[in-house]
This record gives structure tokens, C-alpha cells and sequence, in this order.
């Protein structure tokens, strides 16, 4: 009888047996031989390839519409003009870091510095009514203007138009503030006449400029959103009445075109050249006296600006983006400070500019022999013609000279920056408070509709070219720090050093030409 056949299932128990003995062996061995590292074992790797930065959720873009409907023609402010917590934190953590602000932010500082220690009083703004303006007060973001004065080349209006920009761009972000406006060239509050155990509270008047005995707080000038023709309709119940003025674009525009039209410096006439009113001061008068003749050529080319010939022209002479055709433009003073500074810096021509008292937001920012070449206000001819003999022999340091007065405008001034020092002057300003402003009695409510709907023609096109469409994409930039004593009087040396380095130049430029002649 024969024995039955092992079943399938014992032959793979056995067989699964002996393989097991066989690895027991092979460690064993590999241990008494000394060899520990394990054998390589095939596996399957997923591999993950990130992008070298991950995407940011893009930004919400968020506008303003003008609402100029024909119910907005009462120029009533819409109940929900801006609303103040439109921005969540998620946009704010999305936000690219601010970039650091110019230098001359610095002198926000030195500005509000009288009112360091006692803090603003209510008091102290009012008592500065006898020479403002007009009065502005913001609550929570929306702004209130009380007029005491009518204003001359509309600048007032173009001044509430840039704050109302201002609130459009950093809705909810504006404080709370209450400040007093003098449009003036000249500032007024000297500060010999706050000083003293009998002085009385300074008051904190906003103004264009100031000056070295005065302690004005300085904002930024009207014309960085224009200046436009005419109104058809009178805006009676704030007191603007709008008369012809020149068709000055607003400075964003007016940067653009001078980009498409720039000028190689050596392509341009190499000629010292100033256009304006002479009659307005003395030192105008004596630049005058430098003018080409066919006894003496000063290497200047003056030309009166005759404003009743460009009205009844429309202005067409007056392009200031086509005014620099010339390697040296001069800057000069008039009455007080002139708002043409800006215009001529921004020319990539050498700017000449007469020795000047009077400064506005971003000038002391500018150093001589840097951004400009300093001119003597004692002896312009002399100290002008030298100026065009040195940049005309010193080609490559002339025109360095010319862009970096060019270039502070195209990208310390550009209008990023103005609302960013707008916004600090304003917050740093709102700080100093020592009370909760109120809406004056007589005070109406501007907006920009308010402004903007009853707008025509080339004034209405300005407006809607400098409007700001909505919120930014970035915060201000960082606030920098204040001087400290020594840092300020090395800058102020520095600058006094510069000048005197030039005036010595030039005493050796004519004792030379004495000694020849």
C-alpha cells in the first residue's frame, strides 16, 4: 500500500521554513565577520519640487467711484463716503514691507518740535485764525473746512483736493485733527515773538514754506495736483471764485511728459536760462541787469513772462515741460518762496539757484554741489557767468550735477512720497493733540464730489488725472528717525562747507581773469 503524496500546503510551510534558516545564517555570519552594515534595500522615493517662493494671494483692488449723478449736483458728500475698515488683516499680512522714506522726512520732526512738550491746545489753533485761511478738521476721515479768506490761483482748492486724495488713498487710516492754513508765500509766524516768560501759546499754522526765523509747519504746494483754467460755476458756499490761471498739470502728468521729451544734457543750449516775472522783487530786477547785451554776454538768457499776453494766448508758451532746452536753468525767488523750484530741478539741467531764504517740504533735502549749483546773491552776474564757464569745462560733473537734481524729483518727489509725508505730517501733527476736535459751527463738508462734479474743461481733466482711484497696495514708508543735535549742525555744515568751497572758485576765477586782462 502506498503512502499518500505530502499536500501543497506542507511543501510551502517547510520550504518557507528553510528559507528563514538560511537569513538567520547569512546575519550571523556577517556579525562574526565584523561586517554590521545592513544590505541596501531597494525603495520607492516621491520627490516634491516646491516653487522657489510660494505664491501671495493677490491683493484686493478696491475703487472709488466718483458718484456725479445728477442728485450729487447739491454737492452733498455720500453717507458712506469711505468706509473705514474695508482692509482685513489678511491684506495687511499680504502687504509688501515699506520702503524707508527720503531723508528730508526728517524735518517733520524739527517742524512740530515747538510743540514737543506742551502738546497742541485748542487755544493754540485758534489763536492762529487772525492770519489763516481756512480751517480744516477731520473726523473719522471725513473732512470739514471753515473759510475765513478768499484765495488767489486757486490754491486752496488744489490743496483740499490733494488732502481729500490723501483720505481716498489711506481710507480709515487719517486721525482725527483740527489745523489752521495760510496759503501765503511769506511765512508769519516769527518765533522772536513766541519767546520769552511772557509769550503767548504758538500757534501751529500750515503753510507752503517757511523759514529760519520763523516756525511755520510746512505742507506740501498746491500745484502737485494741477492747476487748471476755470470753473464755469462758482463754489459760493465755500467762498472759492476761480479766475484764469496757467495750465499747469498735475506733477505726476507733468513728470511723465518731461520722461517722453528728455533732452541729452550735451544736445541742449549751453546757456544759462530763466523765464518769469521780474518785477515781483528787487533781487529779480538786479538778474535782470545779467541779461545778454552787445556789450557782455554772461552766458544767461532771461525772458519776461508776460501773463496777460499767455491768457489771451491760452498759455501755449508756457509748457514748463518744454522749457528745458537749456544745460543751466536758474532758480530765483520772488516776493517770497516760488513754487517753480520743483520744475526746474526736475529739467536734467544744472540748477543755478540764487542763495534762497525760504524753504518748502522737500528742499532741505537738496545738497549744493550735489543737486545744485549755488549761485551769490550779492554778485549773480559774475557768480552766474562763472557757473556756465566751470559746467561747460567740466562736462561729465555738470551733467552728474544736473541728473541728481532730476532724479531727486522723479523718485524722492514722486506723488508716492508726497502722500506719504502728507500722511506723516498729518499723524505725527494728530498726536500732538491735547483735545477731540469738533466741526466748527460754519464748517461744510467737502468731498470729492463736492469738489470735482461741478468741474469743466481742462480743470475737470485735471482732476480726474490726479484723483486717487483707491486704496494702495502699500503702507507709507517707515517714518525715519528725528536728528539729533550733532547730526543736524554736521548736515548744516556740510551744506555751509559746499557753498563756500564754490564762492572760493570763484574769487580765483576772477582774480585770474583780472591778472589776463
Amino acid at each position: 500500500m502506498k503512502s499518500p503524496r505530502p499536500s501543497r500546503w506542507r511543501f510551502i510551510i517547510y520550504g518557507s521554513f528553510f528559507v528563514v534558516l538560511l537569513c538567520i545564517y547569512h546575519s550571523i555570519s556577517e556579525c562574526i565577520s565584523g561586517n554590521t552594515s545592513p544590505n541596501p534595500i531597494l525603495t520607492t522615493t516621491t520627490i516634491h519640487v516646491y516653487p522657489s517662493e510660494i505664491p501671495k494671494k493677490p491683493l484686493r483692488k478696491i475703487q472709488f467711484s466718483l458718484n456725479c449723478t445728477s442728485g450729487n449736483l447739491t454737492r452733498i458728500c455720500p453717507a458712506n463716503y469711505y468706509p473705514t475698515n474695508f482692509l482685513h488683516s489678511q491684506d495687511d499680512r499680504d502687504r509688501p514691507p515699506p520702503a524707508a522714506c527720503p531723508d528730508y522726512f526728517r524735518w517733520i520732526h524739527e517742524d512740530l518740535r515747538p510743540w514737543k512738550e506742551t502738546g497742541i491746545t485748542r487755544d493754540a489753533v485758534e489763536s492762529g485764525r487772525k492770519t489763516a485761511h481756512f480751517r480744516l478738521v477731520i473726523i473719522e476721515g471725513r473732512a470739514y473746512v471753515e473759510r475765513y479768506r478768499r484765495a488767489v490761483h486757486n490754491r486752496d482748492f488744489y490743496t483740499l483736493w490733494g488732502i481729500l486724495q490723501l483720505l481716498r488713498r489711506y481710507p480709515g487710516k487719517i486721525p482725527d485733527l483740527d489745523l489752521m492754513f495760510n496759503w501765503a508765500d511769506t511765512p508769519v509766524v516769527k518765533s522772536v515773538d513766541y519767546s520769552g516768560p511772557n509769550a503767548t501759546a504758538l500757534p501751529p499754522l500750515f503753510r507752503y514754506c517757511g523759514d529760519d526765523a520763523t516756525l511755520e509747519i510746512v505742507f506740501p504746494d498746491w500745484t502737485f495736483w494741477g492747476c487748471g483754467k476755470r470753473l464755469r460755476d462758482y463754489l459760493r458756499e465755500m467762498g472759492i471764485f476761480f479766475r484764469p490761471e496757467t495750465n499747469i498739470k498735475p506733477w505726476e502728468e507733468f513728470l511723465k511728459d518731461l520722461k517722453k521729451g528728455e533732452k541729452r544734457w550735451m544736445d541742449k543750449e549751453a546757456y544759462a536760462y530763466w523765464k518769469g516775472n521780474p518785477t515781483l522783487a528787487p533781487t529779480r530786477r538786479d538778474l535782470v541787469k545779467c541779461n545778454v547785451s552787445h556789450k557782455q554776454d554772461w552766458g544767461v538768457r532771461l525772458y519776461k513772462q508776460d501773463w496777460n499776453k499767455e491768457k489771451q494766448e491760452g498759455f501755449k508758451q508756457s509748457n514748463l515741460a518744454s522749457q528745458c532746452m537749456h544745460r543751466y536753468k536758474i532758480y530765483i525767488e520772488g516776493v517770497g518762496w516760488s513754487v517753480s523750484e520743483k520744475y526746474i530741478l526736475a529739467c536734467n539741467s544744472v540748477t543755478l539757484l540764487v542763495k534762497s531764504r525760504y524753504y518748502d517740504f522737500f528742499t532741505r533735502g537738496l545738497m549744493p554741489m550735489h543737486h545744485y549749483w549755488p549761485i551769490n546773491e550779492d554778485d549773480k552776474c559774475r557768480s552766474l557767468k562763472f557757473a556756465v564757464e566751470w559746467g561747460n569745462s567740466h562736462k561729465q560733473k555738470a551733467q552728474e550735477i544736473g541728473k541728481a537734481g532730476s532724479d531727486f524729483t522723479q523718485e524722492d518727489l514722486k506723488m508716492d512720497h508726497v502722500y506719504d509725508y502728507m500722511f506723516h505730517l498729518l499723524s505725527e501733527y494728530a498726536k500732538l493733540m491735547r483735545y477731540k476736535p469738533i466741526i466748527p459751527e460754519r464748517a461744510i463738508e467737502i468731498c470729492s464730489e463736492t469738489l470735482a462734479c461741478p468741474a469743466i474743461e481742462i480743470q475737470k481733466k485735471f482732476m480726474m488725472e490726479s484723483m486717487v482711484k483707491g486704496p494702495t497696495d502699500v503702507s507709507p514708508c517707515d517714518m525715519p528717525p528725528p536728528y539729533d543735535a550733532l547730526a543736524l549742525r554736521t548736515l548744516l555744515k556740510k551744506k555751509a562747507n559746499s557753498i563756500s568751497q564754490v564762492e572760493l572758485w570763484e574769487k580765483r576765477y576772477w582774480e585770474n581773469q583780472a591778472k589776463h586782462n
